[in-house]
């Protein structure tokens, strides 16, 4: 259920003491103040619309989360401004461009783990919606990105980084695609999941564009991956989730981040355990969360402290709240 800013600022408030930081934050996000979730010079924001589980997700529903949130920052998935732009609805989830080969090099968290495979009929379909996804793709006009984007901004809010899933599949016009609304969109990086083979032909856009890729780490990626995608290009970057690195490392993010912090335009801020432990409320895990907040802080870092929801929703609360919370406990870290 999506509850107007007025009808969630209510409940929430009727939930907490009134005392409490969370009932301040909710309070504040009833204003009809611009957004700003700029603390101590870091900028906070979310994945989105990933982080908005079960609600809607699109481009007005996430504008409006950030509003009622406090939140002006964002690493955005291009879907949601590919529905702005009016991509035909039976091409939405249509993957690579069909001449270079589906799915050749996705990384985790784009195979689809667990699907049966495709039949010939099936493969012939999924190609045929691709080029017609692609065809669609590179007749669209940049004046409409930036018309999405003028929109967002003159609310408060900022793309920053801009989400790609499937890039690697791609043909060479679809990730000149990306890179092109990236950049008509304001994204100072793109970010997509980590596939370490593939780094070295996508940083070769990143070098033509000047634009930092973010590639993203699940728990099994270590350093020696993102070391190894900087040798390839000096655009490419790493998406450092720290709860994550702290499950699948067992040790800190922060010596990584330090290194490279000019390689790094944003983390993913969620909370795991140790030894691939379970995603948990922020405080209640391993994460350092605090200390790496702390430390972009202090050496005024350009990295964008993304808020990635993931922990299972406590009885008797909704994801609008637990967001509340994930931002009040940034704030916290930094004031």
């Amino acid at each position: 259920m999506f509850y107007t800013r007025r009808d969630f600022g209510k409940l929430a408030l009727a939930a907490l003491p009134a005392a409490s930081p969370l009932a301040a934050v909710l309070e504040s996000a009833r204003q009809p103040a611009k957004p700003d979730s700029r603390f101590a010079g870091v900028h906070i924001g979310i994945n989105a619309p990933y982080s908005f589980r079960g609600l809607p997700g699109g481009p007005e529903d996430i504008l409006n989360y950030c509003r009622q949130l406090g939140v002006s920052a964002l690493e955005l998935r291009s879907q949601p401004v590919e529905a702005f732009l009016g991509v035909p609805a039976h091409l939405v989830g249509a993957r690579g461009g069909g001449r270079r080969g589906g799915g050749a090099g996705q990384g985790v968290g784009e195979r689809g783990r667990g699907r049966a495979a495709l039949t010939p009929e099936e493969q012939a379909a999924q190609r045929a919606r691709a080029e017609e996804l692609l065809k669609w793709r590179l007749g669209v006009s940049m004046d409409r990105v930036r018309e999405f984007r003028r929109k967002y901004e003159e609310a408060g809010v900022f793309i920053e980084i801009v989400k790609f899933d499937g890039i690697y599949a791609l043909p060479d016009d679809g990730i000149e695609y990306s890179f092109d609304l990236a950049k008509a969109l304001g994204a100072r990086a793109i970010s997509c999941e980590i596939s370490v083979p593939d780094t070295k032909r996508l940083g070769q856009f990143a070098e033509k564009h000047q634009l930092l890729v973010g590639y993203h780490g699940h728990a099994s990626t270590t350093p020696a991956d993102w070391e190894t995608a900087f040798g390839y290009s000096k655009y490419n970057g790493a998406n450092v989730d720290l709860g994550h690195f702290v499950a699948g490392n067992n040790t800190s993010p922060l010596e990584f981040i330090t290194k490279y912090h000019d390689r790094i335009p944003h983390v993913h801020v969620k909370d795991r355990k140790r030894n691939n432990g379970a995603n948990v409320r922020f405080g209640d895990g391993d994460t350092p969360i605090r200390d790496v907040l702390a430390a972009i802080s202090k050496n005024k870092w350009q990295i964008q402290g993304t808020i990635e929801y993931e922990y299972p929703l406590p009885d008797g609360s909704d994801v609008m709240t637990e967001l509340a919370r994930c931002v009040q406990f940034c704030r916290n870290a930094l004031t």
